[in-house]
């Protein structure tokens, strides 16, 4: 039995993942841990830094985007599987 996947959850679950993984590396970063990580995510983010406002605005630009991207996997997924 072929069962549709709910791609707005799957959006859902993915941006609020990526949001917490934004949120723990900001948290770590201004303790000292992890600054390679930080440094790559200050590089591939628009908006990510390590200040309050840059935390912030990098968890709201990663919950956009892995929502979007995971919510257009969920559609083709479920597209292919109907084929």
């Amino acid at each position: 039995m072929e069962k549709n996947l709910n791609s707005v959850a799957l959006g859902y679950a993915v941006a609020i993942t990526s949001a917490l993984a934004m949120l723990f590396l900001g948290i770590s970063g201004n303790l000292g841990i992890y600054t390679g990580a930080v440094k790559m995510m200050e590089q591939w983010h628009m908006f990510f830094s390590l200040s309050i406002g840059g935390i912030i605005a990098g968890i709201i630009e990663a919950a956009v985007i892995s929502f979007v991207f995971a919510y257009i996997l969920g559609q083709i997924y479920n597209k292919l599987l109907q084929k």
